[in-house]
């Protein structure tokens, strides 16, 4: 079985797009998100983009590993709204990412199966405009070591192509010597090999983040 350590989301939040269905107005848009913290501020903003609105329904999807999601019908008929919208975040197979559906009443009911259709519909079209990318799912990993072995960390690091996230230099308050501290991230595919060559050093240690 082939190790997967890749997932697909949206680059950028593309421009709103706009679904009508017998005088309502459905509002489409697509914001790449990393927590659930972000989803309530962009609630807000909408709401205030659109006053006279009368549902802000949504769907979001995050993780890669572990996958959390929630729908919110925000008022509509139970799973007529948020369902049909993660149901595209599903269909296009993507992941951190916040769908919000604005609706606007234009006075006429659409029942259900409209409501389900004009919801999916506007999610598909949002979501046909969005950049979609790759991205690797990495693992990180604090190296500590003696200011004496930073070429042979570098070494590894550059030999391996690993990408440095931070760096930093503190005195050791027992030999008042420097140490060296650099965060590194890997494909997931490629932790533990990496781990392994760090371990096996001498005087370098190695730990996740």
């Amino acid at each position: 079985m082939e190790f997967k350590d890749t997932y697909n989301t949206i680059e950028f939040s593309p421009s709103a797009v706009l679904f009508k269905e017998k005088n309502s107005k459905f509002f489409g848009y697509a914001f790449p998100i990393q927590s659930e913290d972000q989803v309530k501020p962009i609630i807000d903003i909408l709401r205030k983009e659109h006053p006279t609105a009368g549902h802000y329904c949504y769907a979001y999807q995050i993780g890669a590993d572990t996958i959390s999601y929630r729908a919110n019908d925000d008022g509509e008929p139970s799973n007529s709204a948020g369902m049909p919208i993660y149901g595209q975040i599903q269909s296009f197979s993507v992941t951190n990412i916040l769908i919000v559906v604005v609706r606007i009443f234009g006075g006429v009911k659409l029942g259900v199966g409209g409501l389900i259709s004009a919801y999916k519909t506007t999610a598909q079209m949002i979501l046909q405009t969005c950049k979609i990318v790759e991205k690797t799912i990495d693992i990180h990993f604090i190296i500590s070591f003696d200011y004496i072995n930073m070429n042979k960390v570098m070494r590894v690091i550059k030999e391996k192509k690993l990408a440095i996230v931070t760096q930093e230099m503190e005195i050791n308050e027992n030999s008042g010597l420097p140490i060296g501290k650099i965060e590194i991230k890997t494909r997931k595919k490629n932790a533990e090999i990496i781990f392994d060559i760090f371990n096996s050093i001498f005087e370098i240690n190695i730990k996740k983040c």
